[in-house]
Formats: structure tokens, C-alpha cells, sequence
């Protein structure tokens, strides 16, 4: 049954549902920028490993408090999403030991943008000319943050993009595929999967023995397990019970608020990431990457409207 909110309730109830996602983007773009720290002593495989673990024990003793199940009711739609999600944060988190988070973070909001790419190719959906701009300036702004040129061009340039990419597809897989799966059952299937992928490069960096030379080039990126410290531990614990606050405050916000009302307020993460990157680290884009994050927040923010018109 469909709940129809009162005309006279809407606003009270979009402001409280922007003011949850506020708050969740604040405290997310808090802990996101401790990698910095996090990276000083452990790599990005080892991080998630740890912050899975972590997170999913959270999850799963707060469903055995609630008496609730984990059991998805598909299995293979469950693991897709995770699978797209868990990559897209990856080279997401791969890109923060690359660029100010303020930029990483824009190209992973991009997501819209490639979202109603597949959308118009793998369903047919119709847009018309304001979401055509929007597409475009969108993929400006891309480029102006990245900067890609013929010296710097590789794999490493396009962790960003990937990010928004695969978040993209793991957001049409929740759309379409895991509408009816139960939050927590989904939160539980992402980390399960991040988990696993982190564990395999592990392994995997383990028996390959790379050349000291080779992973001082991307050492966050390429560094196996080494013995965790008490110091990184501590952090990675912050980063974990932060990240479940935040995403607590925007599951919140959806739930109380109409998603295509609030939606528009999580590119507030841009501004914080931004603030809280300034004033612990310093960093501050340049102002070619400024007007990149704002013709992406720009496109974005078309899009919401447009389809939400629509």
C-alpha cells in the first residue's frame, strides 16, 4: 500500500529527512578523510578486510538482537549489487591516496550521470534535451577533475571513474534487482563481498612478491598484509562504527522523506569532504578541479529534477 503524505507535512518531513543525510555526509566525510592515517600503516586491501569484519559483526549482532534474518531472498541479485558496489568503493577509496578527497569523492558522485547512460542503453529509457546537457557537462566536469593527459594516463588515473562507474551499476542493480530485499540483508551482502575481494588481493599479493620498486609506486594500492599496529587498528575501528552512523543517517533520511526530495542533499558530502579534508590535511583543490565538482554537482542535481518531474 502506497502512504500518501499530506500536503501541509511534506516540507516538515523533507527537512528532517535532509537534515538525517546532512548529518550522515558529515560524519562520512569526517572518516573518510582518516585514510590518510589509515594509509600510513596499512594498505587498502587489508583496511577493508578489517573494516568488514567489523562492520559485518555489527550488522549481524543488531539482526540477532532484532531477531531478524540475513537470508537474502536472492542470492545472485544480492551478491551483483554487492559486487558492483564493493568495486566502486574500492577504487574509490583507492583514489583518496591519489587526490583530495573533495575530487575523488565528485567522481564518484558521477554516478547519475552513467546511471542514466545505462538506463538509455540498457532499458531504453527516453530523456530529453536537459538531461542530454546534463550528461555532457556531467563528463566535463569528469575530465576537468581528472586532468588526464598523455604523461599521467593509467589505470591509476582511472580509479575515479571506475568508482562512479561501478556505482552506477551497483545502483541499477539495487533499483531493479534488490527492491524488495531488506536493508540490512543488503548492507550485510556489500561488505561480505568487499570482504572477500580484499581477502583474494591479499592473497594474491601474498605469492605474487612484487618488486619493492613497483609498489612504492601506488604503495596504499599494491601493499599486502603486514602485522596490523594497535594505532591503525584504533583508526580503522573509527572509520568502521563512522561509516555505520553515516549510512545509518541516510537510510534514515530515505525512510522518512521522499527519496527523489532528499536525494539532491547527499552532494553535501562534497562540502564536507572538502571542509574536513581542509582543515585536517590542508588539501584544497585547484580551480580547474573546483569547476569540475561543480559542473558534476550541476548535472547531478538536473538529473534528480528532471527524472523527478518525469
Amino acid at each position: 500500500m502506497t502512504v500518501r503524505l499530506a500536503v501541509s507535512d511534506q516540507p516538515s518531513r523533507v527537512l528532517a529527512g535532509g537534515l538525517m543525510i546532512l548529518g550522515g555526509m558529515f560524519v562520512i566525510g569526517f572518516v573518510d578523510n582518516l585514510i590518510r592515517i589509515i594509509e600510513e600503516d596499512s594498505g587498502l586491501w587489508q583496511f577493508h578486510v578489517f573494516r568488514s569484519a567489523i562492520c559485518g559483526l555489527i550488522i549481524a549482532v543488531y539482526c540477532m538482537i532484532r531477531r531478524q534474518s540475513l537470508r537474502p531472498k536472492r542470492y545472485w541479485a544480492v551478491a551483483l549489487r554487492g559486487f558492483f558496489i564493493a568495486w566502486a568503493i574500492l577504487f574509490y577509496f583507492g583514489a583518496l591516496s591519489l587526490m583530495p578527497i573533495a575530487e575523488a569523492g565528485s567522481t564518484l558522485f558521477s554516478s547519475p550521470i552513467f546511471v542514466l547512460v545505462f538506463s538509455v542503453i540498457l532499458f531504453r529509457m527516453k530523456i530529453g534535451v536537459w538531461r542530454i546537457l546534463a550528461v555532457t557537462i556531467g563528463f566535463t566536469g569528469v575530465l576537468l577533475v581528472l586532468k588526464p593527459s598523455p604523461d599521467n594516463f593509467g589505470i591509476l588515473t582511472l580509479l575515479p571513474m571506475l568508482a562512479g562507474i561501478f556505482y552506477a551499476l551497483g545502483q541499477l542493480a539495487t533499483r531493479h534487482l534488490c527492491s524488495e530485499e531488506n536493508t540490512t540483508v543488503v548492507m550485510m551482502g556489500f561488505f561480505l563481498m568487499i570482504g572477500f575481494f580484499s581477502l583474494l588481493m591479499l592473497v594474491i599479493l601474498h605469492f605474487a612478491e612484487l618488486p619493492r620498486e613497483l609498489v612504492n609506486t601506488a604503495p596504499f594500492f599494491l601493499r599486502g598484509w603486514e602485522v596490523p599496529t594497535d594505532r591503525v587498528l584504533f583508526w580503522i575501528l573509527v572509520q568502521a562504527l563512522g561509516s555505520i552512523v553515516g549510512v545509518m543517517g541516510l537510510i534514515r533520511g530515505y525512510q522518512i522523506a521522499e527519496p527523489t526530495y532528499v536525494g539532491i542533499f547527499e552532494y553535501s558530502f562534497l562540502i564536507f569532504a572538502g571542509f574536513w579534508g581542509w582543515l585536517l590535511w590542508g588539501e584544497i583543490p585547484d580551480s580547474v578541479a573546483f569547476v569540475g565538482i561543480a559542473a558534476i554537482t550541476t548535472a547531478g542535481v538536473v538529473i534528480a529534477l528532471r527524472s523527478r518531474q518525469q
